[in-house]
């Protein structure tokens, strides 16, 4: 248990702290390009998440479904520019501040309505899982 678990920690720290890395870059960038703080990026991160791993679910390999992805995003980044964020150009800056917000809601409800399947998985997973302590810590006492 040792070494192969301290390498698994070790291993899933950094990846943890790369991928937060890479959303605080992505929120510097966006606020020094435009000015405004876009709380739209998380729900976009967490829609390519369920994107990529609802298409390697599906058959797809792993070395189509990174492309199909990014490919996904690019589509729906563009969708997002001309929907919601260039008739707001030269609107109060309060107005972008809250059609990101908003955007985050329905991008996050667009992603669990259209990758359905996957997150009912895993409610159902973690809640047998949680049902599973549960009756051996009673099981204990």
């Amino acid at each position: 248990m040792g070494w192969q678990f301290f390498l698994e920690v070790l291993v899933s720290g950094l990846l943890a702290g790369v991928m937060y890395s890479l959303v605080a870059l992505g929120f510097v960038l966006i606020y020094k390009a435009s000015g405004v703080f876009n709380f739209a990026q998380g729900a976009m991160v967490f829609f390519a998440a369920l994107t990529f791993v609802g298409l390697h679910e599906k058959g797809l390999p792993f070395w189509l479904a990174l492309p199909a992805t990014l490919v996904v995003m690019m589509l729906l980044a563009r969708v997002v520019e001309f929907a919601v964020l260039r008739p707001l150009v030269n609107q109060p800056q309060i107005a972008l501040f809250m059609a990101t917000i908003g955007l985050a809601f329905f991008i996050e409800g667009l992603a669990q309505m259209l990758w359905r399947e996957r997150s009912r998985r895993s409610r159902a997973s973690c809640g047998a899982r949680a049902t599973a302590s549960s009756t051996r810590s009673r099981s204990l006492r």
